[in-house]
Formats: C-alpha cells, sequence, structure tokens
C-alpha cells in the first residue's frame, strides 16, 4: 500500500469557569485540573470505590477506568505487558501563568477526546461541574461550571464556537464530532525542500532509546507521534495502523535535519495523590526548525497539534503548533 490513510473522531471543547471564590492554583495547571476531574469523575461513576482499580473486576467496564485508568482490555494484542494505555483525552489548561482569582474572574481551558470517549462528554460535563462544588487549588476554592462549547476548525485555521451547554438550563445539546484524517504517501519520492518552523507551548517528553532528549531531531519526533497516533487509534478508535510503513516513514523522517533550534528544558514537578509523592515531569520548550521535505508528513504533524506528543499529554503536555512552513 503506497498511501496509508488513519482515520479517527475527535471533539474539540472549551470550558469556561467563573470563581465563586479565590481560586489560588500553580503557574502551570494542567495537573491541578486532571486531578481533580480524576477524583470528581471517580466520586461520579465508581460502584465500589475501590482505591486500586487494577484489581477491581469491573475495570474493563467501567468509564472512570476506561477514562482516567485506560486499562488495555484482556483480548489486547498490543501493550500486553504494559498496566496503561494512552487516554482518550487532553486537558489543556490555561496558557496563562497568573496563580490568583477573585470571585467572578473566568477561567477557559481546553478539553480534547478521541474516539469511544466521546460517548461520555455527559460524564465529563458532570465530573467538572461537581469539581467546581468540590473546589480547585490551594484552599480548595469553589467554581461554576458556566458554558462549555465545541470548537470546530475550518480548513484554513478559523475556530467556530457552539455552546452545548450552560449553568442557566443545565442541559447538553445535540453536537457533531470531527473526523481527523491522516495519510502518509510512501510512494511519494520527490525532494521538494521546505523549511517547518514549530513552537513547543508545554513541557515535552519524548523518549529516544529509554532516555528523555532535549536535542530534538526529526525522526525522534515523527517516531513519537506515530507511537501515540497508533495507540490512541488501536486502544479508542476501533482501528489500526499495522498495515503503515513505519520502517519506511521514519528512514524518510531521518533524511530531514535540523536548522536551527531554540529549545530548553523546562523543570516541572507535579504532587501525585496516589503515590503521595512529587513527580517531576519536566520537558523542552521553545522553538525549532527542521529542513528538507517536510510535505508527507504535515497530516502527522498536524494531527499532533491537536492530541499532542510525548508523555503527560492528559496534563497537557507535549503541545505545539506550527509557526510556518516555508
Amino acid at each position: 500500500m503506497s498511501e496509508q490513510v488513519l482515520q479517527m473522531k475527535i471533539c474539540r471543547f472549551q470550558l469556561s469557569i467563573v470563581s465563586l471564590e479565590p481560586l489560588i492554583l500553580p503557574s502551570y495547571k494542567g495537573s491541578t485540573f486532571r486531578g481533580a476531574f480524576g477524583n470528581a469523575l471517580k466520586r461520579v461513576v465508581c460502584a465500589l470505590r475501590k482505591e486500586d482499580c487494577s484489581n477491581c473486576f469491573l475495570k474493563e467496564k467501567c468509564i472512570y477506568a476506561y477514562i482516567f485508568e485506560t486499562p488495555p482490555p484482556s483480548n489486547t494484542k498490543i501493550m500486553r505487558k504494559y498496566l496503561a494505555a494512552p487516554h482518550p483525552f487532553v486537558i489543556e489548561p490555561p496558557p496563562e501563568k497568573r496563580m490568583g482569582y477573585k470571585p467572578g474572574d473566568e477561567i477557559n481551558f481546553n478539553l480534547i477526546l478521541a474516539g469511544r470517549a466521546i460517548e461520555y462528554v455527559p460524564y465529563f460535563i458532570y465530573a467538572f461541574d461537581e469539581m467546581g462544588k468540590i473546589g480547585i487549588g490551594k484552599g480548595r476554592g469553589k467554581y461554576e461550571l458556566k458554558e462549555v462549547s465545541i470548537v470546530n476548525i475550518s480548513g484554513d485555521g478559523t475556530a467556530a464556537y457552539k455552546s452545548v451547554y450552560d449553568s442557566v438550563t443545565k442541559k447538553i445539546e445535540t453536537f457533531n464530532s470531527q473526523l481527523l484524517s491522516v495519510s502518509f504517501d510512501c510512494s511519494d519520492s520527490s525532494a521538494r525542500q521546505s523549511c517547518l518552523s514549530l513552537s513547543f507551548l508545554t513541557p515535552t517528553r519524548l523518549i529516544c532509546n529509554g532516555s528523555l532528549i532535549l536535542n530534538l531531531e526529526f525522526h525522534i519526533f515523527i517516531r513519537n507521534l506515530l507511537r501515540r497516533l497508533s495507540l490512541i487509534s488501536y486502544f479508542h478508535c476501533d482501528n489500526n495502523m499495522t498495515d503503515w510503513d513505519f520502517k519506511n516513514i521514519i528512514e524518510k523522517a531521518e533524511g530531514i535535519k535540523v536548522k536551527k533550534h531554540n529549545l530548553k528544558w523546562y523543570d516541572w514537578e507535579r504532587y501525585s495523590a496516589r503515590q503521595d509523592t512529587r513527580m517531576k515531569m519536566g520537558g523542552f520548550i521553545g522553538d525549532i526548525i527542521f529542513e528538507g521535505n517536510i510535505s508527507p508528513f504535515m497530516q502527522l504533524i498536524n494531527a499532533g497539534k491537536i492530541l499532542h506528543v510525548g508523555k503527560g499529554t492528559s496534563f497537557g503536555l507535549g503541545k505545539y503548533e506550527v509557526l510556518s512552513l516555508e
């Protein structure tokens, strides 16, 4: 097969919350939002109130386990030795580093869902609403979930927002998911030279040969994108990329070189309540320019813009944007 194609359903939402009490949040809010969401979701849906989902006999049919723990099914053909598959959601915290909010302040953040997770939108909305009643951040300040809008991005990059939930009606309106289509033409032997400029906005944790990397090479970036997209596709979208010629794609990626980079390491720690310890979650941020035959890879790269890349994506890590392609 010369052209390889992947399709998956995704939804992008913007959630707007209004603080009812003073909120004190960290400068990077991804861990706070994800942790509070997990606690609220478990309160909402957990039937047995178990601490350890891995020992629960309901885990393969449990909404909380699927969304937040994401164990590989017992009949999985890949990742059999792993305890968890990639989560089907990404929480993109607000980009601002502001830490204090007074009553009446509005905070916007994004939620991306893939595949079967879209079926559970009511649970996501209910859990985020419950988060506000429980409270978040230092002192557990409370908020109101004011509105949830679905965000549709057109071909020219224009975003259209449609409200699907608000605090007045407390009803969830119907919405349509978007079809994310990704293809790669392995038969494309042209040598069109171009420069791709990327900006990594949140700490990005990419693994190569078992180690986190700072000196990013294009083939490492593509390897991590392929891994993430293939696992999300397999575990959450009922299809797979086993017919993709990964070896050929990576070989082509190795021909693309770094022209210029301004990447730096960003140290970040989060507290894990389950492990009762602080965990280092640093990664690189900054800009990089690649040079070579970039065009065949752009659909992969554009998919990664939505679903992020690397480790810790459910916290919002691995977010990047395309600055230019010339």
